[in-house]
């Protein structure tokens, strides 16, 4: 069984790594600037800085090893920031393919955004307002349309502003390169694929090694390390979820099989309905329901049973005894609102297995043999209908850990559900995909903890020797 338990974990390997394909593919593809998220202040950069953040976080590396593109496409763009910029390159070459031409009008445009930031106020200023927006304006169009009006538009105020003296000759330049960009297209190699291998210096690497290592970047929002954020987080959606998958067990195990041994009866209706109804109440309106009538006095003094939403305030000299009562009375009704669901679900699995369980052969030659009913129930039977349970339990782990965001944001609970929903509305991708990274090891560390109870609820399992008698 060890053996093929090892081997199971190795399998796990190439799994995890297609899942980090996954995971990083969709972070390139995430919106915004990530260098603006993490370095900006109020959304702005000075000179230099750009450049500057953007090799300190390793995003003027290529994302990937390597890469398959058109031979059109040079094997250094990912060092040109800022990314609006480079983006804007990527879109002329993908409509003419003239990288030579289009590197050079780049550079020249450069050179007009530069002179046009030291033209001085003095002479008008709106005009100079104008010239600026036209070139930033410029600076991201791509279709030829679009970039013929903007360069005659600017071409016209070199002539006939204020700023004409500055401006002269530059816009001259940059009309004539991009009528070689048009003219000189190379459009074949657009459909010529090229190989480009960068080595292990690359953005995926550095994440992947940061990773392993324990470092899941930094955060957008605050500039914290995300594991920093994420240890607390995942600390209190593991109390809330944990204490309400042992409270759902404890209760749903022995009505799952009092109500197989005794089917049709009296209990077993009344289990049946009483399930059934709680299964088929929304969690978000029972969690409203119980903040509102339960945490306040708003519909009468007697019905503030329970403290309000959050975890509370604990003086900074609490004992270890007074801290967990003051979170404890704030889990409480957070962990009943859980455990109703999961009741429900796991009492129907047991009694479903207890059902088809009690019908087999077996069963029925134990109690011939005049064993007590007991030991029939709980060391027979019990033990073989385990095996939905424990699939079951698997796959609701990994998810419990992601979080419960209703649950979590109603009650104000700081874990991971409530940090994921709170990331994704401040557009803190690293924060996101840290998450998805995490809920995908877990969930195949919940296939393999599954494997693992498998074998210890039926010793005549023997995995990983080929047989199961």
């Amino acid at each position: 069984m060890g053996a093929y338990l090892i081997k199971r974990l190795l399998l796990f390997v190439p799994t995890l790594v297609i899942i980090s394909w996954v995971a990083f593919g969709l972070s390139l593809l995430a919106p915004g600037d990530p260098v603006m998220g993490l370095c900006a202040d109020q959304g702005i950069l000075i000179e230099g800085e750009y450049q500057r953040c953007a090799r300190q976080y390793g995003y003027d590396l290529p994302p990937f090893y390597f890469s398959l593109s058109p031979a059109a496409y040079p094997d250094t763009l990912h060092r040109i920031q800022p990314q609006y910029r480079r983006h804007m390159l990527r879109d002329l070459i993908a409509q003419t393919g003239n990288w030579p031409d289009i590197s050079v009008y780049d550079q020249q445009l450069e050179d007009v955004l530069k002179t046009a930031m030291t033209m001085p106020d003095s002479l008008n200023r709106q005009q100079k307002i104008d010239v600026n927006q036209t070139l930033r304006d410029l600076r991201v169009a791509f279709k030829p349309g679009q970039v013929d009006y903007l360069l005659a538009r600017l071409d016209s105020m070199a002539l006939f502003s204020a700023y004409s003296a500055y401006l002269t000759g530059k816009t001259g330049e940059l009309l004539r390169q991009w009528d070689r960009i048009k003219m000189q297209a190379t459009p074949t190699l657009l459909i010529q694929p090229d190989w480009k291998w960068y080595g292990t210096a690359n953005r995926y690497h550095r994440w992947m090694a940061g990773l392993v290592t324990g470092d899941f970047g930094t955060s957008f929002k605050d500039k914290r390390p995300v594991g920093s954020k994420l240890r607390p987080a995942l600390f209190w959606t593991l109390c809330l979820n944990l204490s309400a998958f042992a409270l759902a067990l404890l209760l749903a195990i022995p009505i799952g099989v009092y109500s197989a041994l005794r089917k049709g009866g009296r209990m077993d209706r009344f289990f049946t309905v009483t399930l059934f109804g709680l299964y088929s109440l929304p969690r978000f309106w029972v969690a409203t329901i119980l903040v509102v009538f339960f945490t306040s006095t708003t519909y009468g003094g007697w019905l503030d049973w329970f403290p309000s939403i959050g975890l509370g305030t604990v003086a900074a000299d609490a004992s270890g005894w007074e801290r967990f009562w003051v979170r404890a009375s704030h889990m409480l009704l957070p962990v009943l609102c859980q455990t109703y669901g999961l009741l429900a679900f796991f009492a129907r699995q047991m009694r479903g297995a207890m059902l088809e369980v009690i019908r087999q052969d077996y069963i029925r030659t134990a109690r011939a043999k005049g064993l007590k009913e007991e030991v029939v129930v709980w060391r027979h039977a019990f033990r073989n209908a385990l095996f939905p349970i424990i699939t079951v339990l698997s796959a609701l782990f990994p998810a419990s850990i992601a979080g419960s965001v209703v649950l979590e944001v109603i009650f104000a609970i700081p874990g991971m559900g409530m940090l994921t929903y709170d990331a994704i509305f401040a557009a803190d991708w690293p924060v996101v995909f840290s998450v998805l990274i995490l809920g995908a090891l877990l969930t195949m560390l919940g296939i393999w903890v599954s494997d693992l109870l498998y074998g210890i609820a039926d010793p005549r399992i023997r995995l990983g020797r080929g047989d199961r008698n």
